[in-house]
């Protein structure tokens, strides 16, 4: 009996298991994540010159007076806040010399208060006649003599008052020790720099150029710039101060670059390059991991509004360390794929990322 039940049972289960299926969601297709990169201009087209990130403002400081440096309060490298000691000279020369002056005001205060009851005096009896003019008249002279020699002395008073403040050196801002230059026990002179101070706020970055090229270059012309710390980022400056004089030693011609933009990540000391334009039309370039070439052709995947790839043929240059330039086929606001070329398919939609795996909104950014 099974023997004729068993062949119209598989029949009905599976029916039974074909429509059960017919019921389920179909399986949504994943975008796949695809980093993205916009073209830059080539570095065979860009003069780069390696440089140094400095504060915009770097004051020597210096004692105002000469002396034996008796204490060194801060280090190379250490942060200090305006008007923070820095170091002191040995006080007792100007101590004593403002005590002898403060002497000396003692004195021609109490010569003052003698000639003035001297004229005072001499002026009563000239009211009685008992005097003649001229006698008046000397003691007059005498008093103003005494007050002029209390003017005198107050003013080379308040001169060493402030020569005792002098042996204390402050820090006229905000900012970094970037050098130091004395040691306790030193001899040093008046205006003899002890510490360079890096101020806080704008930062540059020093550069040097060569003498062949220094004509090229002006103030106020274009330049990028790229930190070490983030060698996939460029930021846009300018040369603010180009040196007119060449380095007795080196030869070369030394120039401030300033960021055009706001506050820019760029701590002291930090290596970085700064890349010029050079003469003529300057070719995009794309990292050699966003080619692909098939049949002969070299070709990028360029990414459309709508997420969408297209394979887009391209005429490059020679090859570089890591990018390549592009003569043809590419805009600089086009965005390429950077990785994984080799696994896209045309017209494919993928969802565009930086290297930093943030999500590109490209049409934002048209």
């Amino acid at each position: 009996m099974f023997r004729y039940v068993l062949p119209l049972a598989l029949p009905a289960s599976l029916a039974l298991f074909l429509v059960g299926c017919g019921h389920e969601e179909p399986a949504q297709v994943s975008v796949r994540p695809a980093m993205v990169v916009q073209p830059q201009p080539s570095a065979q087209a860009m003069d780069s010159y390696p440089g140094e990130v400095r504060a915009r403002f770097e004051p020597d400081l210096a004692f105002r007076i000469g002396g034996k440096v008796s204490r060194r309060l801060v280090e190379e490298g250490e942060r200090v806040k305006a008007n923070q000691p820095l170091a002191e000279l040995d006080p007792q020369d100007v101590r004593l010399q403002l005590e002898a002056t403060r002497a000396q005001v003692a004195a021609a205060e109490a010569n003052l208060n003698l000639v003035r009851s001297e004229r005072d005096r001499y002026k009563t009896l000239l009211d009685r006649q008992m005097v003649s003019r001229s006698q008046y008249d000397n003691a007059e002279n005498l008093y103003r003599s005494g007050e002029a020699r209390l003017k005198q002395i107050k003013a080379e008073f308040d001169v060493s008052s402030n020569q005792a403040g002098y042996a204390v050196l402050r820090a006229p801002q905000d900012g970094v020790v970037a050098k130091r230059q004395v040691e306790v026990g030193q001899v040093v002179a008046a205006g003899q720099t002890v510490f360079t101070l890096a101020a806080d706020g704008e930062r540059e970055v020093l550069i040097s150029f060569p003498e062949q090229a220094f004509g090229r270059f002006k103030i106020g012309q274009d330049v990028s710039v790229e930190l070490w710390s983030q060698p996939d980022q460029r930021f846009n400056g300018h040369i603010r101060e180009l040196s007119p004089a060449a380095d007795p030693k080196s030869r070369t011609f030394a120039a401030r670059i300033a960021f055009s933009a706001g506050k820019v990540p760029a701590e002291l000391g930090q290596s970085a390059r700064v890349y010029v334009q050079a003469a003529g039309v300057v070719p995009l370039s794309v990292p050699l991991s966003a080619l692909t070439a098939e049949n002969g052709a070299t070709y990028v995947w360029r990414i459309l509004a709508d997420n969408t790839l297209k394979r887009t043929p391209v005429r490059v240059g020679a090859f570089g360390e890591k990018t390549v330039p592009v003569f043809e086929g590419l805009t600089a606001s086009d965005w390429v794929v950077a990785a994984g070329v080799h696994v896209l398919h045309d017209g494919e939609k993928v969802r565009p990322v930086d290297r930093s795996n943030r999500v590109v909104n490209l049409a934002a950014k048209e």
